[in-house]
């Protein structure tokens, strides 16, 4: 083929390339320009710069030799002296490039197969560039495909311009699909990699229920109903929790429509996925309750330090809230994001009365009181001797049964205790060897010290060392072969935001960083901590 082949017939391949791959023609003909260069520095010398230009309207090809304006020419095939740059343009100056014009010349085989593949991977870029482009801001939409193959499990999808796979992990169990299927997914992520922009769907993500809920409730596409979480068991069950900005709108009666005809169709386009629809509420307790739904609950107790909360159901509903497999306590504890414990009300019963046993010895031994003021103390919450020690007198005065002169009495038998105890813990520190310097960390207490002593850590800097899930311990493996290992600090329950401020302070301390600025003054008609949380910063935090 000759360079100066048919004109109209290069710029029609353009158009025509352009069209299928749904790229911009410019792209196509630069293409084809470098081509052109590369198979003309062939022709020509790879020495020379050759630069290659199609004319977009009429397709003639220009093809010419840049030479730069030098005093001295050193290099013939890339210089031209500056007293011959002027014969041809009197305009030149030393730096600026000639262009020399070249004459047509015939495409042989080599470089007609090497132009031929320079255009194919240049055409294939620009169409992964632009199929990048398309999607990448498309990371939550729900899209139309129809199935090209599968592989290994994996289905690889045309969404007309481009392809896309959905995974066997993203697939919902015991899914299947043939070539030529019309399948709906969710595009949850879009990357670009070495081979071609990667577009992933999912039809296990939640998201996807909430898009599909949007499409068949027009309230949720509205925004008057809002899905404010999703939990799935991917083809089994789920649950969504929703809340209506529109006080005259039921939102579950929305979502489930007329004798159930909306949410029957999301249920359809997931396999049967049975699907509990519940009020979501600000209130944590109230949310809980209704995401345990359908068993009734008779108590909750919340932990919000441990984001734990310990429900209590009649002995008969236990089976119900704990669901087959576990699946119905699993799925509400991850559309309200709270660890559930369950309990029934028996079980509940005999574990306070063994807890008051336990609180009760524990006075008598500590304060050497009978069992009727450790009964009494118990009853009225106290659980720890350090909050007998350090709460204000006067209300321990007014338990029924004491006075004031028994109030300090037992303050001074807990005071006593708990400084014998500490002068037993700090022998035994010094015993293990740890340094006085880590006795100074800010939020750290004797027992604590203690416990990092036995683990090794000896000193401030070993302690500041340390990550947040060394101190609260961590799970390894999963399933079956989940492990757990202890955190040297976990008896204290310390939760990951107080391990890692305590680690922190040690860092500070030491002037590994610099201490963050310090909080704006409150103001002073705010409520002061109340005196239990002395107690905590003191001896740590209640078992």
């Amino acid at each position: 083929m000759a360079v100066s082949a048919n004109k109209i017939e290069l710029l029609q391949i353009a158009d025509a390339v352009a069209r299928e791959k749904s790229i911009e023609r410019e792209i196509v003909i630069g293409a084809m320009e470098e081509a052109i260069q590369r198979a003309a520095r062939s022709r020509y010398g790879l020495e020379n710069e050759i630069r290659a230009e199609i004319d977009h309207k009429t397709g003639e090809i220009n093809l010419v030799r840049l030479l730069q304006v030098v005093e001295k020419v050193e290099d013939e095939a890339k210089h031209i002296s500056l007293a011959e740059a002027l014969r041809r343009n009197p305009a030149a100056q030393v730096g600026d490039f000639i262009a020399e014009g070249l004459p047509p010349f015939e495409f042989g085989r080599i470089a007609a197969q090497s132009a031929k593949q320079v255009i194919v991977q240049k055409v294939r870029d620009a169409e992964r560039q632009r199929q990048y482009e398309e999607f990448k801001d498309r990371s939550g939409e729900i899209v139309h495909g129809v199935v090209k193959r599968v592989e290994y499990g994996n289905v690889v999808m045309d969404l007309g311009r481009g392809e896309a796979i959905v995974r066997r992990d993203q697939l919902l169990p015991r899914e299947t699909f043939r070539t030529g299927d019309r399948v709906r997914a969710y595009i949850y992520d879009v990357r670009r990699e070495a081979r071609g922009p990667q577009i992933f769907l999912s039809r296990t993500h939640p998201d996807f229920m909430t898009r599909l809920f949007a499409q068949e409730v027009p309230e949720v596409y509205d925004g008057v109903v809002e899905i404010r979480a999703v939990a799935r068991d991917p083809g089994s069950r789920a649950k969504i929790a929703v809340i209506s900005n529109d006080s005259s709108i039921d939102p579950v009666g929305a979502c489930v429509g007329m004798r159930g005809s909306r949410v029957q169709a999301v249920v359809n386009e997931l396999q049967g996925e049975k699907i509990d629809i519940i009020s979501w509420s600000g209130d944590p307790a109230t949310f809980i309750v209704n995401a345990l739904a359908p068993a009734e609950v008779s108590k909750v107790v919340l932990d919000e330090e441990q984001n734990r909360i310990e429900v209590v159901v009649p002995d008969e509903q236990l089976s119900l809230a704990i669901g087959r497999r576990g699946q119905n306590v699993r799925l509400a504890s991850q559309l309200t994001k709270w660890d559930i414990d369950i309990l029934t009300e028996k079980e509940e019963s005999e574990r306070r009365q063994e807890e008051f046993k336990r609180r009760s010895a524990m006075f008598i031994e500590a304060l050497d009181v009978d069992e009727v003021i450790a009964q009494l103390l118990v009853s009225e919450g106290f659980s720890e001797i350090e909050e007998v020690a350090f709460v204000d007198a006067g209300e321990l005065a007014q338990i029924e049964g004491f006075d004031e002169d028994t109030a300090n009495e037992l303050q001074e038998r807990a005071r006593e205790y708990l400084d014998k105890k500490n002068a037993e813990l700090d022998e035994e520190r010094k015993k293990l060897g740890v340094k006085d310097d880590l006795l100074e960390a800010e939020g750290l207490n004797l027992a604590m010290v203690v416990a990092l002593g036995k683990g090794a850590v000896k000193s401030l800097e070993d302690f500041a060392g340390l990550t947040p899930d060394e101190l609260t311990g961590w799970n390894e493996g999963a399933g079956e072969h989940k492990k757990h290992i202890a955190g040297l600090l976990e008896e204290f329950k310390l939760d990951n935001a107080r391990a890692t401020n305590l680690i922190m302070n040690a860092r500070v301390k030491l002037g590994w960083i610099e201490p963050l600025p310090e909080p704006e003054a409150k103001d002073e008609t705010e409520e002061t901590a109340p005196a239990e949380q002395t107690a905590e910063s003191v001896f740590g935090p209640r078992s």
